[in-house]
């Protein structure tokens, strides 16, 4: 495990970070590592959330592909086991600014209630503002929901539906030192009424060189089947390489 861990750390030290894809620059992998740790004399808990991503740009198509695991205890009590894996492309044509954008993921949450969750789909977006120290994007997208769900202690569920999935995402860079972003999906059901998915993530980070950076980050999820919500907030440590 350490072996793996010094290998990833000698892979970023060893080259230095662009800000952006361009002509030469076509892969960009991160992994951020964040948590909190709270001891008292009543208790303790801990919180961990670790992110790997890579991404490959080949002429007009971006493909991403990303895992997120949080794992949490409170009083040697389980309260976060959640994985999330995904796929996804944006097909991009002559204009830079719109795109198609198609993805899979796959979900388990201890938090959520969710046992397996399966979310497929396709849609269009729109970036409106598209710098190297800006970015606001829109889209918009219709996903196959496939789930098997904890209603409670004692009834489960398998089920499946079709959702609208709006997301607002940002990044603002600032001198080049302090990075602020965040996204917000909106995924309600098409055929049923009271069923909506709510995932919204906010970080901000601090440069301390071209390839690590001290970064924090909110994040609020609502599933509104099973009735069940989180709120995680860590901090940590983020290292990106460009390449």
């Amino acid at each position: 495990m350490y072996k793996s861990l010094y290998l990833l750390l000698f892979f970023f030290i060893q080259s230095s970070a662009l800000a952006q894809f361009s002509d030469s620059t076509q892969n960009h992998a991160l992994f951020n590592s964040t948590g909190s740790v709270n001891h008292a004399k009543d208790g303790s808990s801990y919180l961990l959330n670790n992110q790997l991503r890579f991404e490959i740009k080949k002429k007009n198509i971006l493909l991403n592909f990303g895992n997120t695991w949080t794992y949490g205890k409170s009083n040697s009590t389980l309260t976060n086991n959640d994985f999330s894996s995904s796929l996804d492309f944006n097909l991009y044509g002559k204009s830079r600014n719109f795109y198609y954008w198609g993805l899979a993921t796959y979900n388990t949450s201890y938090s959520l209630r969710i046992n397996n969750q399966l979310l497929a789909g396709a849609g269009v977006a729109y970036s409106i503002i598209d710098r190297p120290n800006a970015y606001l994007n829109i889209s918009d997208g219709i996903l196959y929901d496939l789930s098997d769900l904890h209603l409670n202690d004692t009834t489960q569920v398998n089920y499946h539906t079709y959702r609208n999935s709006l997301r607002l995402q940002f990044r603002f860079i600032f001198k080049e030192l302090i990075t602020f972003d965040g996204g917000t999906f909106w995924q309600p059901s098409l055929t049923r009424k009271h069923d909506y998915n709510i995932r919204s993530t906010f970080g901000l980070g601090f440069k301390l060189n071209s390839w690590l950076s001290l970064s924090s980050s909110l994040a609020y999820n609502k599933i509104a089947v099973t009735d069940s919500e989180n709120l995680l907030l860590t901090y940590g440590l983020k290292l990106e390489k460009w390449f």
